[in-house]
C-alpha cells in the first residue's frame, strides 16, 4: 500500500465529508421565512457556508441575529437526518487513509456536538474525531485559529499536516496556518474562485482525492505559491 502524502489530513465537514449543502440552504431559508419573512436564494445562502453561523446572520441582521441562529438551529438539528447525504466514496477513502497509517480528523465551524450528529447520520463517525470546532477558538475561518488550536491539540506542527475543504475559507485558513490546502468541488465553492485561492491542487472526485492523498498524482494543480 501506498504511504499517505502527509500523517496528518485534517478535513472540513460540511460540503467535504458529509453532503449538508441542501440541510444548510434550507436551514437558512427557513430561518429568513420565520424571523423576516424573507426569501433567501440558494445562491446567497451559499456564501455564507463554511463561516460561523452566529457571525454571518449578525452580519446580515445585528438586531435579530441570535433570533436567527436560534431558529436555524432548531430547524436543521430536526431536519439533519432527512436532508443530510452521504458522499459516495467517503468512508471508503477515510478507511483507506486510516489504513495507510495517516490520522484523520476534522476541523469545523460547526459545534462539536452537532459535527458529531451530522458524523454519526452519514455513518463515519466511527472514523473520524472533531479535533476542531466552533466553541474551541473566538476567531474563525479563514483565520487560522481554528487549525493552529487543533494542531496544538494534535501535538503536530502545522507544516507537517493538510487541510482538506470546500471553501475559499477552509484553503485561506490553511495557508495562513502553514498548512497544504486541497480544494475539492462537490460543496459549496466554485473551481475558479476555489483555484483563485493558491491550493495544491483542485478535485472533482472523492476518488482523486483519495489517490492524491495516498501518494498519487490526480487533481488540478492551484495556483498556489
Amino acid at each position: 500500500m501506498s504511504a499517505p502524502r502527509w500523517q496528518t489530513i485534517l478535513f472540513d465537514l460540511d460540503g467535504t465529508l458529509a453532503d449538508t449543502i441542501p440541510l444548510i440552504v434550507a436551514s437558512y431559508q427557513h430561518a429568513f421565512r420565520e424571523v423576516r419573512g424573507e426569501e433567501v436564494d440558494e445562491v446567497r445562502a451559499r456564501a455564507w457556508i463554511g463561516r460561523p453561523l452566529l457571525g454571518a446572520l449578525l452580519e446580515e441582521d445585528p438586531e435579530r441575529g441570535h433570533e436567527l441562529d436560534r431558529t436555524y438551529r432548531e430547524w436543521n438539528l430536526a431536519n439533519t437526518s432527512r436532508l443530510i447525504r452521504r458522499y459516495a466514496g467517503v468512508p471508503e477513502m477515510l478507511a483507506a487513509l486510516t489504513e495507510a497509517g495517516a490520522a484523520v480528523h476534522v476541523v469545523t465551524s460547526k459545534r462539536r456536538d452537532t459535527a458529531r450528529t451530522a458524523l454519526a447520520a452519514v455513518g463515519i463517525d466511527h472514523l473520524v474525531d472533531v479535533v476542531g470546532a466552533l466553541e474551541d477558538t473566538t476567531r474563525h475561518k479563514p483565520e487560522p485559529d481554528p487549525l493552529l488550536q487543533a494542531a496544538r491539540r494534535l501535538g503536530i506542527d502545522p507544516a507537517t499536516a493538510v487541510y482538506v475543504g470546500d471553501a475559499t475559507v477552509d484553503v485561506l485558513a490553511a495557508r495562513a496556518a502553514g498548512m497544504a490546502a486541497l480544494a475539492v468541488t462537490w460543496g459549496a465553492g466554485e473551481r475558479d474562485a476555489l483555484a483563485a485561492t493558491g491550493p495544491e491542487a483542485v478535485f472533482d472526485s472523492v476518488g482523486e482525492l483519495t489517490a492524491y492523498l495516498l501518494g498519487g498524482t490526480t487533481g488540478t494543480a492551484g495556483t498556489g505559491e
